[in-house]
């Protein structure tokens, strides 16, 4: 990353579902160019730790919390917690996120969708909610940045395997415009970024672990991605270097 986000001495981020995957990887980056880190998790703490443990190696700062974010009162605690150990927020990304698996339309479970939505959307939206309530000038906050990670699928659709996750992504597309002109003059810019196939476990969780490789061939640039390049987007977002960008929806896809 530039040299700009390590002069900003930028604050405190929190990152949901920053335990693995692109979690992970923006956390990690994070704390390279100075962020102290909140390391979100909803049930692996395992995963959690380590990450909090590589940032601490490499000299950073960082704490796990654990919350699921579909839950109210549990975000009430993250934030309130967050602040406690280290101090004023000053960025969030909304990372966590669910697929519900695989299955046409006419198979997906009112449950399904109900898991999904409540995490993908109605959760960011909470997050989202806590962070403005800290960082907006209007309520005496020192401003900020808040990154949403969509997905490619909002655009695409997801027909015949996830049609239900692309559509809570194109929800949370929707807020990000929204959120992004209701705070523009209060010192928050509100972006996302809409990662295409990227190697993660979250196809294994799905299902299928070897979907990365196999649509590989429908990519332009001919393969998946790694949770680093998406990392290294979101950190742009975040940083000063964007100061102007505001309402975007980044793709992150090798074309797709």
């Amino acid at each position: 990353m530039a040299d700009i986000n390590k002069k900003a001495s930028p604050g405190v981020l929190m990152v949901t579902g920053a335990g693995r995957g692109i979690g992970a990887a923006v956390a990690k980056l994070a704390a390279v160019c100075g962020y102290r880190l909140v390391v979100n998790f909803a049930q692996d703490a395992q995963s959690a730790a380590e990450v909090v443990r590589h940032i601490a190696a490499s000299g950073g700062t960082a704490t796990a919390i654990q919350a699921d974010i579909s839950r109210e009162q549990e975000v009430l605690r993250l934030f309130e917690a967050a602040e406690r150990e280290l101090g004023p927020l000053t960025g969030l990304v909304n990372n966590a996120g669910v697929t519900g698996g695989f299955a046409r339309v006419e198979a997906v479970t009112s449950a399904v969708l109900t898991q999904v939505f409540a995490v993908n959307v109605i959760g960011a939206m909470l997050c989202a909610r806590e962070a403005v309530r800290r960082m907006s000038t209007r309520n005496g906050g020192a401003g900020g940045a808040i990154v949403n990670i969509s997905s490619r699928a909002a655009q695409i659709g997801g027909a015949g395997e996830w049609v239900h996750y692309a559509a809570s992504k194109g929800a949370l597309d929707t807020f990000t415009l929204g959120l992004a002109r209701e705070v523009a003059v209060e010192g928050i810019r509100v972006n996302a970024v809409a990662p295409g196939h990227v190697l993660t476990d979250l196809h294994a969780t799905s299902g299928d672990p070897d979907r990365p490789t196999r649509l590989a061939p429908t990519i332009p640039m001919g393969r998946a991605g790694a949770p680093e390049e998406i990392a290294e987007a979101v950190l742009w977002l975040l940083s000063p270097a964007a100061s102007y960008t505001t309402g975007a929806i980044l793709a992150v896809s090798g074309g797709r």
